[in-house]
């Protein structure tokens, strides 16, 4: 029974202490005075009668009523109810007065008694203060309270003759029983009556309409996410203008997370005084006025939810996670059949008439009953992983969360991880988790209902059914007498609040409620206590639990294959048949992925353990640790699935002998694990095994013969679980005797204490590594430091070596290097030993003892495993295979020796064994080398199953763009191991898990060497360089002095003088800055004039004409004049230099010495192309315009056109508003900036005018679109006029006439497409463009168009005003820049050659990785800039190219541009002048684009070389045959450019070679005999070796130029990103790449044809080039070979094909085909794009004819290359054969049968008496020979029986054999005569021999 009311306090307005507006409450009176003994007085209720604060107001408001909740220290609610009225405020005496006369008026208007009095208007200043009247009470009966309140209120104002005391009195002392479902009337002693009902059980919540309400007011969704966020402690505000709403809305939502109960602040009035509680850490639910919702706006994390708007608001940075599908959405589809349920019906054509809706009341259980199945689902089964730790004196109870998740299915779930948990679940444990206790509503349904549940997920109807069942236990629990008698409780009158209170509400008498009060207490200690005893069961515990979701069957459909795979291997191990169990191995490693094979694999193994141990051979020993190690790997920390805990017992039993006394047990091979490390594994773990022990001690002896075997379930009568022993000791106990009890605690306390030790020794063997001196095993386990967190983040090793864990979290200093193993395991174990001896009640001397117990069993263990560990270090290691030492290129050198690692399969999938097919190379074991010039992987396949398959992986250490370190599993054992990834930019990955016998200091010292190696601090230290150096083994001492300077000498004085030229504005000579404005704008400072003139005249100068040259510069220059560029010049006819360097005047341009010592420009040529009108002197000033002085010079001239092509650096801001904004001409005081402007000008003026077509000066003829007229008024003074590229008027206008121009994609992404109008006319002619980007026309450009294009950077021209002028226009692109390459390759690297293999893969994901890169974008940009640039050359204008600083796009563009134009550059001979002259003498910034030395690293690779070298090759594929040479050819330069063997793609410039001595060092008798230093001078010496670089299909057209398609669509990935080679890694280095020659295939000594040793290509183990060449490769092989057997010396391979092609040429003159292409069948320029040309055997002999068609080749090509082989030899037979072509003795047709399984074929044989030899053709006419079969050899010629698949119609007879020493021929003749014939014929043949 339970006090009604505790206290009844009445509560009133008191003004501010502090003279504030806002008053406050005081307590008038409170009753009782004194406070109970066992519910002391709850403070602060004056705040909450007014939550919004005491304010007075001006007129009456009704009363008010609310219930708020206040909560004390022993978290027992309070409920105070409040009702609320106003009185008048008491007036001061003067306005007392002036009152009395109104109020006598008032009394004489007052009809007779009965009528009520007019409600009185207040007077105009009264004032109202609130009063309240509370009462408080542990009790929630809300209707009670406002009953009682309401009645004395209504005393109170209408005056009834009723004492209050009495009333209050009453109040106080009525009793009522808490549960039961009783119910008891009580009246208050006014004439009233009230029943209250009791609910069934106390447990259920109560919620009258509330639940029903929220829903209302919130909506479904709105109301779920508020239900989660309670649940997953988050905070949660409700906002309303109603306190009752807000008092309802927050018992609502604590009715929906029964039966799990909020243990967190619950407020759901919160008065405004106290509003800073909102910003507590702690989560809450509180409510709060909605007038304060702006407090509530501005805190971040708290999920708002506005009952009058009906809105939730959840901040950005919660987030709430949802319920675990499906689940979510069956709730979600009840509660709205629950809310709606016209909702099912409003699709039905005939509704039913009428549905019943449920009453708000009814409603709301249903509500309530929809959340009770969802946790009856969500926790089914839970009882079964509750672990009874004790079970006297009280049970202590602890829940197995990780087994739960695990068998649910929900180890990734969000929300029931937090749940789980949670603080409320906690309580949910130790509350329900007691096995014998009353049980409830929730009990029976997790227990009974769950099947049905299950059943009835897909039956709408049924599941509302049963809601609604539910729904009528919860109404029945609330109101279980429906049908009681109303109550009767008097009411004030309508309006009574608006009448004037006779009086202010009366001091009432403390001593007489006091007195009834102490009355009623007496009495009731008298009478006997009504206590109804409390039924108290077993709690029922249900089925076992399932996974939420059922996996779906076919995900391990042949997981009973597996199993039996996993048992025969441990039955084959355990019987010593090792052979067998190495074969199942890897299957089994594959199979310990599933969960099922695991657990398999724990139970077969508990089977072979005897009495705790299992000795085992070193085989068997090895073969488990394996099988466990790949079992642990996939066990996260938490062990969800119990395999951990299952092997836990067989860790310390499988051992091995290592020598006498000395035993190694599993356990110091598998803690390399992150479960070991997790103290909530150990707990979980320790828990269950007291269970155990607690169960067999209650049980009877003979009960627990087997119970401790964890593997299985003791198999018995009594299956009673260890819940149901619990519960039934727990009955028992109240009668047990007092020693009883106390001996079974004891028990109890002593069976937790033994296992606590025997814990503590498990977790020693665990945690102590092998080797107690390697403390790494302890820093990857940060999980040891941090049990406090409670977190156990592995370390990966990619931090490890920067964080070192800190292992004493209580101590603050972390020293991760000193910290003894011993000591972190001592402290973990403690930590461990504390938490779970507290929790399970062991006494404190117990753990004491145990606390001094723990170093010794550490310290014990410790001892114990030096022994094992010095015995182990004796075994015979393993029979690791032998490291296989790479091949090495002469002058290459090893740095490091072998480290022993894995190779891992990388995201490529061929290697791996992928959907391509072939065996899984991937994983490899082997070692990784480090030489001076490369990264070098060889080892084996790991699976035995792929062969003795030697695989190499390597790459240049040049080439290294990223290494990072990885933590990786090893193949074999599934160890964790330091890794490194390397990722390489001529792609290639190397990902290498060390083996365990590499130490940690070795793989660190193999990064050092590595890094030391990749980034030299100076460019002598690359491989190239170091190579000459070190390499020269004592060089003679130089004597030949007198022969005049050195070259090394000469380039010294070279640099010296260069220095002393620039200035001082150049000394550092890394600094590639352009000088600072300060120096721009003045003259250089030899030059003394004041002004720079802009005169003709020479000025005297630094720069000596080049007429007076000193001798040492005169053989400075003869040295330049050998440069490429100068060969090329000459070629071009661009200028020449006689020996005195004079001038030929009528040459428009002439070669300059001017920058001869690279004084103007450092990253220039020494001689440069100019115009022969401008002087030397003047190019100083001009260059000045230009970034890096890079100044325009020419560099290419159409021999048709005599169109010029020009390149230079981007101009100078400076410089272009000279150019494009002086309007005057120059006034004598001009600033000397614009001066050199008009230089500029001049020179440009220059350019154009040395064209022959323009060299008039008139200017008329530039044509640029104006009439002369119109110019008439100007100067005729050239300027530019620009053209831009993206003018939205003319985008418009190309959209409309075709979806893509030729200039309107140059722009990179301009916002509008197309051109400017009159670029438009003038260049893209009026013809739509080509589809496909294909270039238009020829003819597409119009004769009006200006002389010179400057092709420049969108970005340098965005000031400058169209400006029509005449000579020049400029045409502005948008370029990418060199940082969006070096981007672009780092995705494309990606992309390419993956680090790690994809989740699902599939061609798409590389596609779509290929497009984010934008590599082929970047491509197209350029492909198409330099078709432009083509076109216009080609239409006879020149261009000028002056992109960035002139190094990077410039060049690509120039390069492209001239490879185009002019075959000469397609040649071998061409590229490598091209390469020469526009990539190393104009100073491409090779080192610092390739990140060469240390200075460089940061900048990282940008693949600018590389990137033209894709542009070529994509060219290539459309042009194939226009290049002489081979797409290897290409990417032999693209592996080399960054490989550093050569010297020749090393440095910026050529300056920078001169100053290393590089450049002319070669020249003369003192170069170097050994290596190759120049890539070119290798590619010479290979070319005469092998064609390797020579393409067949050469047939140039004469003066061709070429314009490829450029859109994306077109381009190809290249395939030098994707290939590779494992047999022998990379192909490029031709001396590595030649294996070992594989033996020639021996003739048959029968002469019969050479059985094809037919062999495996895999394609990314074998060079497909190598395995399978081309017929032509393979025939020049053949010739060679034949030409050493016939003991001639070979003849070179270019001989022999260069008199192919002539004798070709010369059989095709009849028919009229003189040209050179001849050779192929069509010469149609169109035709010749094609992608891929088949050699074909032509009808005459066996000449050669190319086919260019791409599908179909005819048939013989298909047949093998073995036979392509065969025909040559025949033509070679020719030379040496008698005049008559053949011997036939006797010839005709047989069929004869093939090889094994092959069909009968007919062929035409020939026996031939002279070569004593039998030779088969396919038919007649035939010339080349089949097969031959020596008759030397054949045995016997006896009738034959006919074989399968004989032709049918011939007999019996016709069939004979022949019998050779190697296998026996089946022939048939045609009929039986000819048989004889043939028969007879052989054997004479024999017979003569």
């Amino acid at each position: 029974m339970a006090r009604l009311a505790d206290y009844f306090v009445l509560v009133a307005f008191g003004p501010h202490p502090r003279g504030s507006g806002e008053g406050q409450g005081q307590i008038l009176q409170r009753f009782p005075e004194k406070d109970w003994e066992d519910n002391p007085f709850p403070q602060g209720i004056e705040l909450f009668c007014q939550p919004s604060g005491w304010q007075l107001c001006p007129e009456r408001n009704p009363p008010t009523f609310f219930v708020a909740v206040l909560t004390d220290i022993n978290s027992e609610r309070h409920y105070c109810a409040c009702l609320t009225f106003w009185e008048p405020v008491e007036p001061t005496q003067e306005e007392l007065c002036a009152r009395d006369a109104a109020e006598r008026d008032e009394e004489a208007d007052e009809g007779g008694p009965g009528a009520l009095p007019p409600p009185t208007p207040s007077p105009p200043g009264q004032l109202f203060a609130p009063k309240t009247l509370v009462l408080v009470s542990r009790l929630d009966h809300v209707e009670v309270f406002r009953n009682s309140l309401g009645l004395i209120y209504t005393i109170h104002v209408e005056g009834l003759n009723v004492g209050l005391e009495n009333v209050v009195g009453n109040l106080l002392t009525c009793v009522i029983p808490l549960a039961g479902g009783s119910q008891r009337t009580i009246s208050l002693g006014a004439g009233d009556r009230q029943v209250i009902q009791t609910p069934l059980t106390d447990s259920l919540p109560i919620s009258r309409c509330s639940v029903a309400l929220l829903f209302r007011q919130l909506g479904i969704t709105n109301v779920l996410s508020l239900f989660c966020a309670a649940l997953t402690e988050h905070k949660v505000l409700f906002l309303s203008r109603s306190y009752q709403r807000l008092s309802d809305a927050c018992r609502g939502l604590l009715a929906l997370l029964f039966p799990l109960r909020y243990s967190f602040t619950y407020v759901p009035i919160l008065p405004a005084r106290l509003l800073e509680v909102l910003s507590t850490p702690t989560p809450f639910i509180i409510g709060v006025n909605a007038a304060f919702q702006a407090e509530a706006q501005e805190l971040l994390d708290v999920i708002v939810a506005d009952l009058d708007g009906g809105t939730v608001t959840v901040p950005e940075c919660v987030h709430i996670p949802p319920l675990p599908e499906p689940l979510q959405s069956q709730t979600h589809s009840i509660l709205s059949m629950v809310l709606d349920p016209e909702l099912e019906l409003a699709d039905l054509a005939f509704p039913p008439p009428t549905t019943s809706i449920s009453s708000l009341k009814m409603q709301d259980k249903e509500l309530r009953a929809v959340f009770l199945r969802l946790f009856a689902q969500l926790l089914q089964g839970y009882r079964w992983c509750l672990h009874m730790v004790r079970i006297h004196p009280e049970p202590v109870i602890r829940f197995h969360k990780a087994a739960f998740l695990g068998q649910r299915g929900l180890v990734e779930d969000d929300f029931l991880m937090k749940v789980l948990e949670g603080m409320a679940f906690a309580g949910f444990v130790s509350e329900r988790g007691v096995p014998y206790r009353p049980t409830d509503l929730f009990d029976e349904l997790v227990a009974h209902e769950v099947a049905r549940m299950r059943a009835d997920e897909n039956h709408p109807q049924r599941v509302l059914r049963h809601v609604k069942e539910l729904a009528e236990q919860l109404y029945k629990n609330e109101n279980p007498y429906p049908a009681v008698a109303m109550h009767k409780v008097q009411r004030p009158g309508e309006a009574s609040h608006l009448r004037r209170a006779p009086r202010p509400f009366p001091r009432l008498d403390e001593g007489m409620v006091q007195w009834i009060v102490d009355q009623a207490t007496a009495k009731m200690q008298g009478a006997p206590p009504a206590v109804k005893a409390e039924k108290r069961t077993t709690v029922p515990s249900g089925p076992p639990m399932t996974a939420i979701v059922e996996r779906s069957g076919g995900l391990h459909g042949n997981s009973a294959r597996r199993l039996e795979v996993v048992r025969n291997c441990i039955s084959y191990v355990f019987e010593g048949k090792m052979l067998e169990a190495k074969k199942l191995l890897p299957a089994v490693l594959r199979a310990l992925k599933g969960r099922a094979a695991r657990r398999c694999l724990a139970q077969e193994l508990h089977l072979h353990v005897q009495q705790n141990r299992a000795v085992l051979d070193h085989q068997q020993f090895d073969f488990v640790v394996r099988m466990m190690n790949c079992c642990l790997q996939d066990c996260t920390s938490l062990d969800e699935h119990g395999i951990a805990a299952a092997l836990l017992p067989l860790v310390t039993a499988f051992c091995r002998k290592l020598s006498p006394g000395v035993t190694q047990f599993a356990y110091s091979c598998v803690q390399e694990h992150v479960v070991w490390s997790t103290p909530q594994f150990w707990e979980a773990m320790f828990y269950g095994d007291v269970q155990t022990h607690i169960r067999a001690l209650y049980l009877e002896p003979a009960e627990d013969r087997d119970s401790f075997s964890v593997g299985e379930a003791p198999v018995q009568e009594d299956e009673r679980s260890a819940l149901d022993v619990a519960s039934e000791q727990r009955r028992l106990w109240p009668t047990l005797s007092r020693e009883k009890q106390q001996e079974l605690v004891q028990k109890e306390e002593s069976t937790v204490f033994s296992q606590a030790i025997h814990y503590a020794n498990r977790m020693s063997y665990l945690l102590l590594p092998l080797d107690s001196s390697k403390s790494r095993l302890l820093r990857e386990r940060a999980g040891l430091g941090e049990l406090e967190s409670a977190s156990n983040s592995l370390v990966t090793n990619s931090m490890a070596g920067s964080v070192a864990e800190s292992y004493d979290t209580e101590s603050g200093f972390e020293d991760a290097e000193t910290c003894d193993v011993a000591g972190a395991v001592v402290r973990f174990i403690n930590r461990f030993v504390d938490k779970v001896c507290t929790e399970s009640g062991v006494t404190s001397d117990h753990l004491k003892g145990l606390h001094v117990m723990v170093p010794d069993i550490v310290q014990m263990h410790i001892e114990t495993l030096e022994a094992v560990h010095r015995e182990s270090k004796r075994l015979p290691p393993i029979q690791k295979p032998k490291l296989l030492r790479p091949r090495l290129l002469p002058g290459e050198e090893c740095v490091l020796d072998g480290l022993r690692v894995y190779l891992l399969p990388d995201g490529r999938e061929e290697g791996a064994g992928g959907p391509g097919g072939g065996p899984a190379l991937l994983p490899a074991e082997g070692a990784v080398f480090l030489t001076t010039y490369r990264v070098i992987f060889t080892g084996m396949p790991t699976d035995p199953l792929v062969g003795e398959q030697v695989v190499v992986r390597s790459f240049p250490v040049a080439a290294l763009t990223k290494e990072k370190r990885v933590s990786v599993q090893t193949p074999v054992d599934q160890l964790l191991q330091d890794g490194l990834q390397l990722r390489s930019c001529t792609f290639q990955l190397l990902k290498m898990a060390f083996d365990e016998e590499v130490g940690s200091d070795s793989a660190e010292l193999f990064r050092k060497q590595l890094h030391k190696l990749r980034y030299p601090p100076d460019i002598r230290g690359t491989f190239a360089l170091s190579l000459g150096s070190a390499h020269t083994p004592g060089r003679p001492p130089r004597a030949n002095k007198d022969k005049g300077p050195s070259f090394r000498t000469l380039s010294r004085n070279l640099v010296k003088n260069a220095k002393k030229t620039i200035g001082r504005q150049y000394v550092t000579r890394k600094k590639y800055n352009p000088p600072s404005w300060e120096h721009r704008g003045q003259p250089p400072p030899e030059d003394q004039e004041d002004e720079i003139s802009v005169s003709e005249e020479l000025e005297p100068s630094t720069l000596t004409p080049s007429s007076a040259l000193k001798p040492s510069d005169r053989m400075t220059m003869s040295s330049l004049v050998e440069r490429a560029c100068c060969r090329d010049y000459q070629r071009l006819g661009l200028g020449t230099l006689s020996s005195s360097l004079s001038r030929a005047k009528s040459e428009p341009f002439r070669i300059s010495p001017v920058n001869r010592m690279y004084a103007i420009c450092r990253s220039y040529p020494g001689l440069l192309i100019v115009p022969q009108s401008v002087q030397d002197n003047a190019l100083q000033r001009v260059s000045r315009c230009y970034r890096q002085n890079r100044f325009p010079v020419v560099c290419w001239r159409s021999g048709r056109s005599k169109a010029v092509l020009l390149r230079s650096g981007g101009l100078h801001g400076k410089g272009v508003v000279g150019l494009f904004k002086a309007q005057n001409a120059p006034s004598p005081g001009q600033s000397q900036a614009d001066s050199s402007s008009l230089e500029q000008e001049k020179y440009l003026q220059a350019v154009v005018s040395s064209m022959p077509r323009y060299a008039d000066a008139s200017g008329r003829n530039t044509l640029s679109g104006f009439s002369s007229a119109h110019m008439g008024s100007h100067v005729p003074s050239p300027r530019a006029r620009v053209t831009t590229l993206s003018n939205p008027m003319a985008a418009s206008a190309s959209r409309r006439t075709a979806p893509r121009g030729k200039w309107g994609s140059v722009r990179a992404s301009g916002r509008s497409g197309g051109l400017s109008t009159d670029v438009g006319s003038r260049l893209a002619g009026v013809g739509p463009p080509q589809a496909n980007g294909a270039p238009p026309e020829p003819g597409f450009l119009r004769p009006q168009r200006a002389a010179l294009y400057i092709i420049g950077d969108k970005a340098q021209l965005k000031g400058v005003r169209p400006d029509p002028l005449q000579q020049w226009e400029l045409v502005p692109i948008e370029v990418f820049e060199a940082r969006q390459v070096k981007a672009s390759f780092k995705k494309l690297l990606k992309a390419c050659v993956p680090g790690c293999p994809a989740t699902e893969p599939s061609p798409a994901s590389f596609l779509r990785s290929l497009e984010d890169s934008e590599w082929l974008i970047q491509i197209h940009k350029l492909l198409q800039v330099s078709v432009l640039v083509v076109e216009l050359l080609d239409s006879g204008s020149s261009v000028l190219v002056s992109l960035e600083d002139g190094w990077d796009i410039t060049t690509q563009v120039v390069s492209l541009v001239q490879l185009l134009s002019d075959p000469f550059y397609r040649t071998l001979e061409g590229f490598r002048l091209l390469v020469e002259k526009e990539w190393l003498s104009f100073g491409h910034r090779f080192s610092h684009r390739g990140a060469h030395t240390l200075a460089g690293q940061s900048s990282g690779f940008t693949p600018v070389f590389l990137q033209f070298l894709d542009c070529v090759h994509q060219i290539h594929l459309q042009f194939p045959m226009e290049f002489e040479f081979s797409p290897f050819y290409l990417k032999f330069l693209g592996y080399h450019h960054v490989s550093r063997r050569f010297r020749t793609f090393l440095l910026d410039s050529d300056y920078e070679r001169i100053e290393l001595g590089l450049l002319y060092e070669e020249k003369g008798d003192r170069r170097a005999p050994q290596a190759c230093r120049s890539v070119w001078e290798y590619v010479e010496r290979l070319s005469k070796r092998t064609p390797v670089f020579h393409n067949y299909m050469y047939a140039p057209e004469d003066a061709e130029v070429l314009r490829p398609y450029s859109n994306v669509s077109n381009l190809k990935v290249w395939d030098f990103y994707t290939e590779e080679t494992l047999a022998e890694g990379p192909p490029y280095d031709w001396e590595l790449a030649q294996g070992p020659p594989e033996p020639p295939e021996e003739e048959r000594p029968d002469g019969g044809a050479p059985q094809s040793r037919r062999r495996v290509v895999w394609p990314c183990y074998d060079s497909r080039p190598r395995a399978q060449p081309d017929a032509i490769s393979r025939l020049l092989e053949e010739m060679q070979r034949l030409e050493t057997e016939l003991g001639r010396p070979p003849e070179r391979w270019k001989d022999a094909w260069d008199r192919v092609k002539a004798a070709q040429r010369l059989e095709g003159r009849p028919d009229g085909r003189g040209t050179p292409s001849s050779l192929l069948v069509s010469s149609v320029p169109h035709h010749r794009r094609s992608l891929g040309v088949y050699l074909q055997e032509g009808p005459v002999g066996s000449t050669l004819s190319l086919s260019l068609d791409s599908d179909q080749s005819s048939g013989s090509t298909a047949s093998s290359s073995r036979q392509a082989a065969r025909r040559s030899t025949s033509t070679l037979y020719s030379q040496f054969q008698t005049a008559e072509s053949e011997n036939r003795s006797y010839e005709g047709t047989l069929y004869k049968k093939g090889a094994f399984m092959k069909p009968w074929k007919a062929r035409w044989f020939v026996l031939d008496k002279t070569k004593h030899q039998l030779r088969y053709y396919d038919h007649r006419a035939d010339t080349e020979c089949k097969g031959v079969i020596d008759l030397a050899e054949v045995e016997a010629v006896a009738p034959g029986t006919p074989a399968m698949g004989a032709p049918k119609t011939v007999d019996e007879k016709a069939f004979f054999d022949v019998k050779t020493t190697r296998r026996v021929y089946n022939f048939c003749a045609q009929d039986v005569p000819s048989a004889q014939q043939w028969v007879d014929q052989i054997q004479s043949c024999l017979s003569d021999a």
